[in-house]
């Protein structure tokens, strides 16, 4: 049996039920893309649900208030990514679906592969950080008009199997004709070696979110975070366009 062979046939037997995955509109595929980026599937998927309860379409969404989508986007990280999303959805209302989805705002090539391939059955690999590991380690050769099943495949493999600090060759299905079966090397976690590593809650990116979060929801900020960090991130949040400084202090666009 060939990999993908015994891939796909593993796919169809293990796949985790996941609603994204139970729909072909282009809208929730893309919502449900947008969200993952650097965020785990278990906090995205009441998120995914709520959103789309509260913003069914495309139409819907483009039509929502700035400020009303960016506390709905509070804990998923990256604010901007749900004023992309936001805009994308606006062209879209507009004008429909393009052929070149990497043309809508903020969509790039990996996510314009994964709504072309799952929404609209095209058969085009989308290669996000599972899917080049797994290709890396396998020596997979996907070819050039993959289907979109294969690359559903392929990403569950990465994150369930095949796992950057994880190997699980041993009841991998794909073992029998992989080219590191048995002998992956797990790399070393950056920066090991080189002190700690810095606290999430000591980032700017924690910082920024707090403060989108209070202006979206009312929240307080908490308490102890220093003036000059406070400031350096109400900057970055004001030229990304997330934040607004006037007469009366900060606001979320409108």
């Amino acid at each position: 049996m060939s990999l993908a062979d015994a891939l796909l046939e593993w796919y169809g037997r293990e796949a985790r039920d996941l609603p994204w995955r139970r729909t072909r509109d282009p809208y929730a595929i893309l919502v449900s893309e947008v969200m993952l980026q650097q965020t785990q599937v278990a906090r995205v998927e009441p998120r995914y649900l709520e959103w789309l309860e509260r913003w069914p379409t495309a139409a819907a969404l483009a039509q929502a208030p700035i400020p009303d989508v960016l506390a709905a986007w509070v804990g998923l990280g990256y604010n901007s990514r749900a004023l992309r999303l936001r805009e994308a959805c606006a062209v879209v209302a507009r004008d429909g679906w393009p052929d070149d989805l990497r043309t809508l705002p903020g969509i790039g090539p990996y996510t314009a592969a994964a709504v072309g391939a799952f929404a609209f059955g095209r058969h085009e690999l989308p290669v996000d950080t599972n899917v080049r590991r797994v290709i890396e380690r396998t020596g997979f050769d996907p070819g050039d008009a993959p289907s979109p099943d294969l690359g559903q495949a392929l990403m569950e493999l990465g994150a369930m199997v095949c796992r950057a600090r994880d190997a699980a060759c041993a009841t991998c299905p794909v073992a029998a004709t992989c080219a590191s079966a048995g002998r992956v090397e797990i790399a070393p976690r950056r920066g090991a070696g080189a002190g700690k590593r810095e606290r999430f809650e000591d980032s700017n990116r924690w910082v920024r979110g707090r403060i989108v979060e209070a202006l979206a929801t009312g929240a307080p900020l908490p308490e102890g975070i220093e003036l000059e960090r406070l400031e350096r991130a109400i900057e970055s949040l004001v030229r990304d366009g997330l934040v607004r400084r006037g007469a009366d202090g900060l606001s979320l666009p409108v």
